[in-house]
Formats: structure tokens, sequence, C-alpha cells
């Protein structure tokens, strides 16, 4: 899959991460804000990376800002922006789920 737009998921709301994807020209770009980046930091990058990658999308600019998500929450919001930047909203690929 190819990143089309600009996307955006997710809200700044307590336990939940708020996704903005892009365009991208160096692989998997992630910037992370987060209270837990210390503690947590890498196993959300791992999350957004298996579930960007998990869509075949190789190539991608993200700014994730984290306000305690859980894992499955991460994947869900990622999810999201991926439809939103692909235009495959109305066609959701369960297989890459």
């Amino acid at each position: 899959m190819e990143i089309k737009k600009t996307a955006l998921a997710g809200t700044l709301e307590s336990s939940d991460i708020q996704i903005l994807i892009t365009k991208g020209t160096k692989g998997i770009e992630i910037e992370l804000e987060s209270d837990v980046k210390k503690q947590f930091g890498d196993q959300i990058c791992q999350a957004i990376s298996e579930t960007l990658k998990g869509f075949g999308i190789s190539q991608a600019k993200i700014k994730a800002v984290d306000k305690g998500a859980l894992d499955c929450v991460i994947k869900a919001r990622t999810i999201a922006a991926i439809q939103r930047a692909t235009n495959a909203s109305e066609e959701l690929d369960w297989r890459a789920i």
C-alpha cells in the first residue's frame, strides 16, 4: 500500500494515542511524544512499525502523541490512520489485522 494523503486517527485523551501519518521517503520514521517514552517508547514504536508492515507500508512518517494507550489501542489507531491515508477506509483488509 502507498500513502496517498496525510491522515489522523485518535485523540489526546487519557489512555489514547493520536497517530498522524504522511508520505515518507526514508523508510518508516516515527516521532514519538509520550510521558512514558523511557519505559515503553520502544514497545510503542514496535507496535506502530509492525502494523505498518502488516499493511505493506515501507515508506511513511508517523507522529505519535501517546497518552498511556495500550498496545491494542495503538494498533487500532494506526490501522485507522492507514485506512484513511490510503483511501481504503471503505475496504478494510482483514488479513493485515
